[in-house]
Protein backbone atom coordinates (compact mmCIF):
# COMPACT_ATOMS: atom_id res chain seq x y z
CA UNK A 1 0.00 0.00 0.00
CA UNK A 2 1.01 3.30 -0.86
CA UNK A 3 0.48 5.88 1.71
CA UNK A 4 -0.47 8.93 0.00
CA UNK A 5 -2.09 12.42 1.47
CA UNK A 6 -5.62 10.88 1.81
CA UNK A 7 -4.32 8.19 3.54
CA UNK A 8 -2.68 10.34 5.99
CA UNK A 9 -5.57 12.66 6.25
CA UNK A 10 -7.42 9.75 7.43
CA UNK A 11 -5.56 8.46 9.57
CA UNK A 12 -5.26 12.96 10.88
CA UNK A 13 -9.10 12.64 11.42
CA UNK A 14 -9.29 9.13 13.01
CA UNK A 15 -7.32 10.11 15.67
CA UNK A 16 -9.96 12.24 16.99
CA UNK A 17 -13.17 11.55 15.18
CA UNK A 18 -15.25 9.41 12.54
CA UNK A 19 -14.05 8.50 9.24
CA UNK A 20 -15.40 6.03 6.31
CA UNK A 21 -13.13 3.88 4.70
CA UNK A 22 -12.90 0.90 2.80
CA UNK A 23 -12.12 -2.53 4.91
CA UNK A 24 -11.28 -5.80 4.46
CA UNK A 25 -15.23 -7.10 3.55
CA UNK A 26 -17.66 -4.10 3.16
CA UNK A 27 -16.91 -0.49 3.42
CA UNK A 28 -17.37 1.44 6.68
CA UNK A 29 -17.51 3.99 9.14
CA UNK A 30 -14.58 3.42 11.70
CA UNK A 31 -13.49 5.67 14.78
CA UNK A 32 -10.49 4.23 17.45
CA UNK A 33 -12.30 1.29 20.24
CA UNK A 34 -11.24 4.04 23.06
CA UNK A 35 -13.04 6.78 21.72
CA UNK A 36 -16.38 7.06 23.35
CA UNK A 37 -17.17 10.30 21.32
CA UNK A 38 -16.56 8.93 17.94
CA UNK A 39 -18.35 5.45 19.30
CA UNK A 40 -21.48 7.88 20.13
CA UNK A 41 -21.45 9.84 17.06
CA UNK A 42 -21.62 6.78 14.87
CA UNK A 43 -24.75 5.76 16.65
CA UNK A 44 -26.34 8.95 16.52
CA UNK A 45 -25.05 9.01 12.19
CA UNK A 46 -26.49 5.67 11.90
CA UNK A 47 -29.36 6.22 13.79
CA UNK A 48 -28.39 2.96 15.72
CA UNK A 49 -30.31 0.72 18.25
CA UNK A 50 -27.59 0.90 21.36
CA UNK A 51 -28.00 -2.92 22.09
CA UNK A 52 -26.43 -3.72 18.35
CA UNK A 53 -22.58 -3.97 19.67
CA UNK A 54 -20.16 -2.85 17.02
CA UNK A 55 -17.03 -5.13 15.64
CA UNK A 56 -13.40 -4.17 16.80
CA UNK A 57 -11.03 -4.79 14.05
CA UNK A 58 -7.98 -5.22 14.12
CA UNK A 59 -4.63 -6.40 12.46
CA UNK A 60 -3.07 -8.09 15.74
CA UNK A 61 -4.53 -9.50 18.51
CA UNK A 62 -2.59 -7.39 21.00
CA UNK A 63 -5.01 -4.02 19.85
CA UNK A 64 -8.06 -6.49 21.52
CA UNK A 65 -6.46 -7.23 24.61
CA UNK A 66 -7.90 -4.52 26.50
CA UNK A 67 -11.64 -5.65 25.45
CA UNK A 68 -11.82 -9.44 25.69
CA UNK A 69 -12.18 -11.35 29.27
CA UNK A 70 -8.59 -12.43 29.90
CA UNK A 71 -9.55 -15.47 31.22
CA UNK A 72 -10.44 -16.99 27.63
CA UNK A 73 -8.20 -19.92 27.16
CA UNK A 74 -5.01 -19.59 25.47
CA UNK A 75 -6.36 -21.47 22.27
CA UNK A 76 -9.10 -19.65 21.85
CA UNK A 77 -6.70 -16.41 21.90
CA UNK A 78 -4.83 -18.56 19.25
CA UNK A 79 -7.79 -19.47 16.85
CA UNK A 80 -8.83 -15.64 16.72
CA UNK A 81 -5.13 -14.88 15.31
CA UNK A 82 -5.10 -18.14 13.03
CA UNK A 83 -4.99 -16.38 9.14
CA UNK A 84 -8.31 -17.24 7.08
CA UNK A 85 -8.87 -17.10 3.37
CA UNK A 86 -12.72 -15.82 4.03
CA UNK A 87 -12.83 -12.69 6.53
CA UNK A 88 -14.35 -14.18 9.78
CA UNK A 89 -15.81 -12.22 12.69
CA UNK A 90 -15.74 -14.04 16.51
CA UNK A 91 -18.02 -13.27 18.79
CA UNK A 92 -15.79 -13.47 22.14
CA UNK A 93 -16.14 -13.27 26.00
CA UNK A 94 -15.47 -9.40 27.03
CA UNK A 95 -13.76 -7.83 29.46
CA UNK A 96 -15.41 -6.61 32.65
CA UNK A 97 -14.45 -2.89 32.16
CA UNK A 98 -15.70 -2.93 28.49
CA UNK A 99 -17.41 0.59 27.57
CA UNK A 100 -20.99 -0.49 27.15
CA UNK A 101 -22.10 0.83 23.84
CA UNK A 102 -19.15 -1.76 21.89
CA UNK A 103 -21.22 -4.54 22.42
CA UNK A 104 -24.07 -3.34 22.87
CA UNK A 105 -26.79 -5.12 24.91
CA UNK A 106 -24.84 -8.50 24.46
CA UNK A 107 -22.52 -10.75 26.41
CA UNK A 108 -20.38 -11.42 23.83
CA UNK A 109 -18.43 -9.06 21.81
CA UNK A 110 -17.70 -8.80 17.73
CA UNK A 111 -13.91 -8.98 17.25
CA UNK A 112 -11.47 -9.41 13.44
CA UNK A 113 -8.45 -9.82 12.96
CA UNK A 114 -7.02 -9.03 9.14
CA UNK A 115 -4.06 -8.74 7.15
CA UNK A 116 -5.71 -5.62 5.12
CA UNK A 117 -3.23 -2.84 4.80
CA UNK A 118 -5.03 -0.03 5.38
CA UNK A 119 -6.31 -1.53 8.41
CA UNK A 120 -3.09 -2.82 9.54
CA UNK A 121 -1.44 0.90 9.00
CA UNK A 122 -4.03 2.85 10.82
CA UNK A 123 -3.85 0.08 14.34
CA UNK A 124 0.20 0.45 14.14
CA UNK A 125 0.31 4.23 13.80
CA UNK A 126 -2.57 4.62 16.67
CA UNK A 127 -1.68 1.50 18.78
CA UNK A 128 -5.60 0.83 18.74
CA UNK A 129 -8.10 -1.48 17.66
CA UNK A 130 -10.90 0.51 15.22
CA UNK A 131 -15.01 0.40 15.57
CA UNK A 132 -16.15 -1.28 12.55
CA UNK A 133 -19.32 -0.77 11.29
CA UNK A 134 -20.83 -0.40 7.89
CA UNK A 135 -21.25 2.88 6.09
CA UNK A 136 -24.98 3.38 6.09
CA UNK A 137 -28.17 3.99 7.89
CA UNK A 138 -29.85 1.41 9.98
CA UNK A 139 -31.70 -0.70 7.83
CA UNK A 140 -30.57 0.46 4.56
CA UNK A 141 -27.87 -0.70 1.84
CA UNK A 142 -24.44 -0.35 2.22
CA UNK A 143 -22.63 2.88 0.75
CA UNK A 144 -20.39 1.46 -2.23
CA UNK A 145 -19.98 5.16 -3.78
CA UNK A 146 -19.02 8.52 -2.09
CA UNK A 147 -22.12 10.01 -3.57
CA UNK A 148 -24.26 7.48 -1.88
CA UNK A 149 -22.21 8.25 1.33
CA UNK A 150 -22.84 11.37 1.20
CA UNK A 151 -26.95 11.25 0.87
CA UNK A 152 -26.52 9.49 3.79
CA UNK A 153 -24.22 11.29 6.16
CA UNK A 154 -24.38 14.16 4.53
CA UNK A 155 -20.77 16.34 5.79
CA UNK A 156 -21.00 14.85 9.24
CA UNK A 157 -18.40 12.39 8.90
CA UNK A 158 -14.83 13.14 9.78
CA UNK A 159 -13.06 12.18 6.73
CA UNK A 160 -13.98 9.91 3.90
CA UNK A 161 -11.53 7.74 1.93
CA UNK A 162 -13.15 6.04 -1.24
CA UNK A 163 -14.67 2.69 -1.67
CA UNK A 164 -12.62 -0.09 -3.28
CA UNK A 165 -13.96 -2.30 -5.53
CA UNK A 166 -13.26 -5.31 -3.69
CA UNK A 167 -15.98 -4.20 -0.88
CA UNK A 168 -18.54 -5.69 -0.84
CA UNK A 169 -19.47 -8.84 1.22
CA UNK A 170 -19.69 -8.71 5.12
CA UNK A 171 -17.93 -11.47 6.87
CA UNK A 172 -18.70 -14.40 8.44
CA UNK A 173 -19.53 -14.17 12.03
CA UNK A 174 -18.55 -17.22 14.69
CA UNK A 175 -19.24 -17.82 18.05
CA UNK A 176 -15.70 -18.93 19.53
CA UNK A 177 -17.41 -20.37 22.01
CA UNK A 178 -19.87 -22.81 20.73
CA UNK A 179 -18.24 -22.96 17.26
CA UNK A 180 -21.78 -21.92 15.79
CA UNK A 181 -22.17 -19.77 12.82
CA UNK A 182 -23.83 -17.17 13.06
CA UNK A 183 -23.66 -15.07 9.43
Amino acid sequence: MIINTRIRLALHHLKKGVIAHPTDTIYGLGCLANNSAGIQKIIELKKRNLNKGFILLASDISYLFPYIDSNMSMDLFKEISLPSNKPTTFLVPKSDELPPLLAGGNELLAVRITSNSLIKFFCEKTDSALISTSANLQGKKVATTKRELKSYFGNQLDYALPPSGYNSQPSRIINLMTGERIR
